[in-house]
């Protein structure tokens, strides 16, 4: 670097330095003169807080009351010398580590924050003291403004000013929520461990600090339990850092295995779904905001609701003795709005025997085959048919492994099968699909690609699908982790002809003065054009493509309505999962056991599938009958592959059955056939497996000609190969 250059540099540094200390001192000095010129406020004020405005959460109607989030406030004030120093210690190390050393506020912080919202545009930074909080939470409103701002650290130095450390510490553990309806260390020590304030050990004054931050977030009876004992480690490691409690103890501490008092049975209506709105309510107002009297009418269908606990409780309750599958869950959504109508987290939400309170729909799971649609859609989109025709058959995936591998399936091999080990041969996309056959499937990925198909996915709403890298071609048999209620909206815009509404819960949020928040506003999106929205709609709503695998008859189909559905089962039977929809509703089930534990070897459709139907049945019983539009017509003019014709006959009569890759080029399938198919890595592999089906079959060809036999009779009466 030129002298020059270091020069302009070292000028730019000064700039900026001095910059910073004259916004420094200028927020400095604003404030200085606030302090002087503010009034000293009231000492009981925040002293004697009443906690009278109790915030209610209403299904759709605004008229069914669901819950009363502070009707039965649990609060007890109590002395500092009566909380166990390790409550003290918890919280100052993890909220406000020089509580004792500052005078009400942080003034690096101040110009941190100010710095960063500044530059972001925002009022979003934190850094608060706890007399902050205090003053916050007791003498200010929770809105944000630059003025509530500095009135906030203006009233935090006053307070300094004329309250000991050890009143300002009282009043802010008598004051702050620890969840639900509990405010204050001693209700919150005797409701989630039996026991005093002054008789916390480590361990549990740290998940008591930890839930400070988020206290709906970090519920102990939420989903989120993992992420509450990463936060009380990290308070445990504050505690040890700041010289709180030595090594023995705190090693001591972050073994020691918590247990947590079963939550109380306060009345509740949709107790899981309740919980996510608050949840979402505290992560974008804050804490504090939930006792302030908001009226919060939500998008919940409580009729549906009620109904759906009750069927989800019955069959789990059955497949547990059935398959060994304890819990359930269920989600329904409004595909044109994204609104969800029911959310059921578990068999009943009181019950400790599966952890009931555990929300199984925000739990990431392995979705099975119910990822085959959107790898479907996406060669649908680019140019495929539903009556393209795909070969199942033995095949080696792996070009690492020979083509004639067709049955090792040991790394690095691959060479999948489907639960009953059979080989159907050549199917349609379309029937495929609708009989969830694994090995057309992952053909099916291989022609769109593994990274197309995660960017549809997550456009879909699918967004915790991580990198291909970690799936390979296994993504499409459910080798990522999605939540149920993201899938079920994603299964809406289907429904929707391929228009995404994001799932949402709130409809209206107004404050205790009846202003109005927020409220409920689309937020479309085209996902998939209208025409493959509805060929995807035709293939699943299918039931004869369904053949042999399911009967008409089956729990997946409804007569005289359109219900397009599919099933998915993860290979370990860990999940078993069935989506569907209809243009008024899509309603999604999940059963399995919290713990990840295997359930009986079986499928979906003998799992899941009952629950699923007597749901749905319901739900169409509520909402307007509509029809899927028309599926797109399959022209004539595309390649033979494309219609549906398999055996094409070369110049001379002569049958010779191919794969795919021999007569479409993947990348733009309605176009020429590829001048060099053996090109692709792929080519050798699946054209083996397809000339090993040829020559098993000599019963179907005569000197070469293909005799005119159906390809149902073929997929019928084929089992498995030699």
């Amino acid at each position: 670097m030129s002298a020059r250059r270091r020069v302009f540099f070292k000028h730019i540094l000064l700039t900026s330095a001095f910059a910073v200390f004259g916004l420094g001192f200028l927020i400095l000095g604003g404030v200085l003169i606030a302090v002087a010129v503010s009034p000293v406020p009231d000492a009981g004020a925040f002293a004697a807080r009443q906690l009278d405005q109790s915030t209610k959460i209403y299904d759709r109607t605004g008229q069914i009351l669901l819950y009363d989030y502070n009707r039965d406030a649990k609060r007890e004030v109590v002395s500092i010398s009566n909380i166990s120093p390790n409550i003290v210690n918890a919280t100052i190390a993890i909220e406000d580590s020089s509580f004792y050393e500052h005078g009400g506020i942080r003034f690096t912080s101040i110009v941190r924050a100010v710095i960063a919202d500044t530059l972001g545009g925002s009022l979003s930074q934190g850094g608060s003291t706890i007399t902050q909080q205090v003053v916050k939470n007791t003498l200010l409103t929770s809105k944000k403004s630059i003025i509530r701002k500095l009135h906030e650290w203006v009233l935090a130095i006053k307070l300094e000013q004329i309250y000991s450390k050890e009143q300002i510490l009282e009043t802010y553990l008598n004051n702050i929520p620890y969840g639900g309806t509990l405010y204050g260390v001693e209700a919150a020590a005797e409701s989630y461990f039996g026991k005093t304030a002054r008789d916390l050990s480590p361990a549990e004054a740290a998940y008591l600090a930890a839930m400070i931050q988020a206290p709906s977030y970090y519920s102990p009876y939420g989903t989120h339990k993992e992420e509450l004992t990463v936060r009380k480690n990290l308070v445990l490691d504050r505690m040890h850092t700041l010289g709180f409690i030595d090594g023995a103890a705190y090693e001591a501490a972050k073994n020691e295995t918590v247990a947590f008092a079963v939550a109380a049975r306060n009345a509740i209506r949709a107790p899981h779904f309740v919980f996510y709105i608050l949840n979402q309510l505290e992560e974008k107002y804050g804490p504090s905001v939930l006792m302030s009297g908001l009226k919060v009418t939500t998008t919940l269908d409580a009729d549906l609701e009620i109904t759906a606990e009750s069927i989800v409780n019955k069959y789990a309750l059955e497949n547990e003795k059935k398959f060994k599958a304890s819990n359930a869950s269920l989600v329904a959504i409004d595909p044109p709005t994204g609104q969800i109508l029911a959310m059921v987290g578990s068999r009943y939400f009181f019950d400790t025997a599966i952890d009931g309170q555990y929300n199984a729909t925000l739990a990431l799971r392995q979705p099975g085959s119910t990822m085959k649609p959107f790898i479907y859609s996406l060669a649908l989109m680019r140019g495929y048919t539903r009556n393209t025709v795909i070969f199942d058959v033995p095949t080696q995936f792996s070009t690492n492994c020979r083509p004639s591998d067709t049955f090792d399936n040991e790394p690095p091999c691959y060479a999948p099968t489907d639960y009953d080990g059979k080989f159907r041969g050549p199917m349609t996309f379309e029937t495929a699909l609708a009989q969830s056959i694994n090995i057309p499937a992952i053909k099916v990925l291989y022609l769109v690609g593994i990274q197309n198909a995660i960017n549809l996915a997550k456009s879909f709403g699918l967004t915790t699908l991580g990198d291909p890298n970690q799936y390979g071609l296994t993504l499409v048999l459910g080798g990522g982790e999605v939540r149920l209620l993201d899938l079920v909206g994603s299964f809406a815009v289907f429904a929707n002809d391929g228009i995404r509404n994001p799932p949402t819960g709130i409809l209206e949020v107004a404050d205790s003065s009846g202003n109005i928040l927020e409220k409920y506003e689309p937020r479309l999106s085209r996902v998939l054009p209208e025409d493959i929205a509805r060929d995807m709609s035709a293939m699943l709503s299918d039931a004869r493509a369904r053949l042999p695998e399911y009967p008409l008859d089956s729990p997946l189909s409804f007569q005289g309505y359109d219900v397009a559905v599919k099933t998915g089962t993860t290979d370990d039977t860990k999940d078993a999962w069935v989506v569907g929809y209809a243009p008024s509703i899509a309603l999604g089930v999940w059963a399995g056991n919290n713990d990840n534990t295997p359930m009986v070897k079986s499928v979906a459709g003998f799992i899941a599938a009952p629950m699923w139907h007597e749901a749905m049945a319901y739900a169409l019983s509520k909402y307007p009958k509509k029809y899927f539009g028309e599926p797109s017509p399959i022209l004539s003019t595309v390649p033979p592959m494309l219609q549906g014709n398999w055996y094409i006959p070369d110049g001379t009569g002569i049958v010779a059955p191919h794969s795919l890759l021999y007569w479409t080029d993947k990348n733009n399938p309605q176009g020429p056939a590829p001048a060099n198919p053996a090109q692709d890595p792929q080519f050798a592999y699946w054209e083996y497996g397809v000339s090993a089906w040829h020559s098993a079959r000599p019963e179907l060809f005569t000197g070469g000609i293909m005799l005119p036999v159906p390809i149902t009779y073929i997929q019928n009466a084929t089992t498995t190969i030699p």
